[in-house]
């Protein structure tokens, strides 16, 4: 099919056309030209693409037996795309025929640049902290060799009442979350048995950078700014190793880094903390995990770690309920690094609920942990209120357990009274 285009001589000539005569008051003659001359005319004239000028294309002839034209049809060009802020264009489909142009565009995906190895946390943390040596109180455990805490899915920053009409309410801001770290504290100093102490937390930390999770491409609701996040976040780990360090000689954190909500932010934070209580206390250790799955070993029990999905691969993460696929991944990793001969224990967080399974493999026991934080208004509407905590073992030399789970109460913090209607006539 070709196109009917006005052309002025001298760019008739250049496609060796026969000259016609111009229209009337017009330095143009109307010619019908193919693909082939159009392409030609684009790349050495600049035509017929005009970003500021739409036109009449003929995109359909009628033609009778003969071959004579019937009917023509014609369209106008369609207005050139303005690209909005913070996007990109990511694909561009030309029509040869009309010049028409349909244009793709998608948010800008940036990568969180955060720069970690430029930051020195510890010419920081020296010139303000002045580390001090003291002898924690030791008590006699008996039977028990350590205590053990986990928590996870905190999602510092996470909005669960975006505009005061949340199925359940509520508030997850730093104050919130300072009665948590208070409570939790009170907790382990009331079922304390061992003069050592193992943190686990299992990711998600942060609820996600610039409102959207590590992976990008996932907004979320967010009652914080990124430095607001980092420094509730910060605070909340330091009030917890002031609290419990005159309590336990030896105190170890391992942090899980390798999330889909925080990620990158996620170890910052880890970070900061890390160089903080390490200069200060001489007897905690900090452990802050990139990989996706990694594990520790004590005595005769080994607790494998992962927060459930990673920041970059896994769309779905291990389920709440194992399936034979992710059986076998597990198993794998248990041959590779030859742990067949512990109590062993899969630790993972994300799902937001509390399932220990003991049954399902005879090789180790799958620990589902419930969040830290609330529900969020999504999962609060679609889902159910949910619950939230964090779990406290102590251990024995022989590798059992006592456990000591504690679970929050959402305060809904109603603003509005419960309507009750009187039916009585």
């Amino acid at each position: 099919m070709k196109s009917r285009k006005r052309l002025t001589d001298e760019k008739a000539l250049f496609l060796g056309l026969e000259l016609k005569t111009h229209d009337k008051e017009r330095d143009t003659a109307r010619y019908r030209l193919s693909s082939k001359q159009l392409e030609l005319l684009q790349d050495n004239f600049y035509y017929p693409i005009q970003p500021n000028k739409r036109e009449f294309v003929e995109t359909q002839i009628k033609k009778g037996k003969h071959g004579q034209i019937l009917t023509t049809l014609e369209k106008l060009q369609s207005e050139p795309v303005e690209i909005p802020d913070n996007f990109e264009v990511i694909k561009i489909s030309t029509s040869k025929t009309t010049g028409q142009q349909w244009i793709q565009y998608a948010p800008k995906k940036e990568n969180i640049d955060l720069k970690v190895d430029e930051i020195d946390f510890e010419a920081i943390v020296k010139k303000h902290i002045t580390p001090y040596t003291f002898k924690p109180s030791k008590q006699d455990t008996g039977n028990y060799l350590f205590d053990r805490l986990v928590f996870t899915d905190v999602h510092i920053g996470m909005e669960t009442n975006q505009n005061g009409h949340g199925l359940y309410g509520g508030l997850w801001d730093a104050e919130e979350i300072n009665k948590r770290v208070v409570i939790m504290v009170e907790h382990i100093l009331k079922n304390k048995t061992a003069n050592t102490l193992i943190i686990d937390e299992l990711g998600d930390f942060e609820d996600g950078w610039d409102g959207e999770t590590v992976r990008r491409g996932h907004s979320l609701p967010q009652n914080m700014d990124n430095e607001t996040a980092f420094d509730v976040g910060l605070d909340f780990k330091i009030h917890l190793i002031d609290a419990l360090a005159p309590h336990y000689t030896k105190i170890i954190c391992n942090n899980i880094c390798n999330d889909n909500h925080a990620g990158a932010f996620g170890y910052v934070v880890n970070k900061a903390f890390k160089t903080f209580v390490e200069y200060k206390y001489t007897h905690v250790s900090v452990n802050n995990i990139r990989k996706f799955i990694d594990h520790y070993i004590i005595n005769k029990n080994c607790f494998i770690l992962t927060h459930g999905k990673d920041s970059k691969h896994l769309k779905f993460g291990f389920k709440p309920i194992l399936d034979p696929k992710q059986i076998e991944k597990i198993e794998g990793y248990i041959k590779e690094h030859k742990l067949y001969n512990y109590i062993i224990e899969f630790s993972k967080g994300d799902s937001h609920q509390k399932i220990f399974d003991e049954s399902t493999s005879d090789t180790f026991d799958y620990y589902n942990y419930p969040a830290f934080s609330p529900s969020s208004e999504w999962i609060q509407t679609n889902f159910a209120k949910g619950i939230s905590g964090f779990e406290f073992f102590n251990f024995k030399n022989n590798g059992n357990k006592r456990h000591n789970p504690y679970r929050f109460e959402w305060n809904a913090n109603r603003t509005e009274e419960t309507k009750n209607y009187n039916l009585d006539y």
